[in-house]
C-alpha cells in the first residue's frame, strides 16, 4: 500500500510543477462560469382530456346498447309469436285434410 501511495504522492508533485495547465483548467472553467447558460425549456402543459365528451359518449352509448337490447327481446317475441301461429296454423289445416278425406 506503502507503494501506491509514494506513486500518488509523486503524481501530485508532478502536477503541481505543471502549471501551465493548471493555469489552462482555469481559464477554461472561468470561461464556462462567464458565459450564460441556455435557459431550459419548459415543460410542455398538461393535456386537458374532454371528460364532458366522454361522460356525453359513455351514455350516448349505454342508451343505444339498451335500444338494441329492447330491439333484440321484441324480435325474440316476435319470432316466437310467428312460431306459435304457424304451429297452430298447421294443426288447423291438417285436422280439416282428416276430415275431408274421412268423409
Amino acid at each position: 500500500m506503502s507503494d501506491a501511495l509514494k506513486k500518488a504522492e509523486a503524481a501530485v508533485r508532478e502536477a503541481e510543477g505543471n502549471t501551465d495547465v493548471a493555469r489552462i483548467v482555469a481559464a477554461v472553467l472561468a470561461t464556462q462560469a462567464a458565459q450564460p447558460s441556455a435557459p431550459a425549456a419548459p415543460a410542455p402543459a398538461p393535456r386537458r382530456h374532454p371528460v364532458g365528451l366522454y361522460v356525453t359518449a359513455g351514455i350516448g352509448g349505454a342508451v343505444a346498447l339498451s335500444f338494441l337490447a329492447m330491439a333484440a327481446a321484441l324480435l325474440a317475441v316476435a319470432v316466437a309469436v310467428g312460431a306459435v301461429a304457424a304451429t297452430v296454423c298447421l294443426l288447423v289445416l291438417r285436422s280439416m285434410w282428416r276430415d275431408l278425406n274421412n268423409h
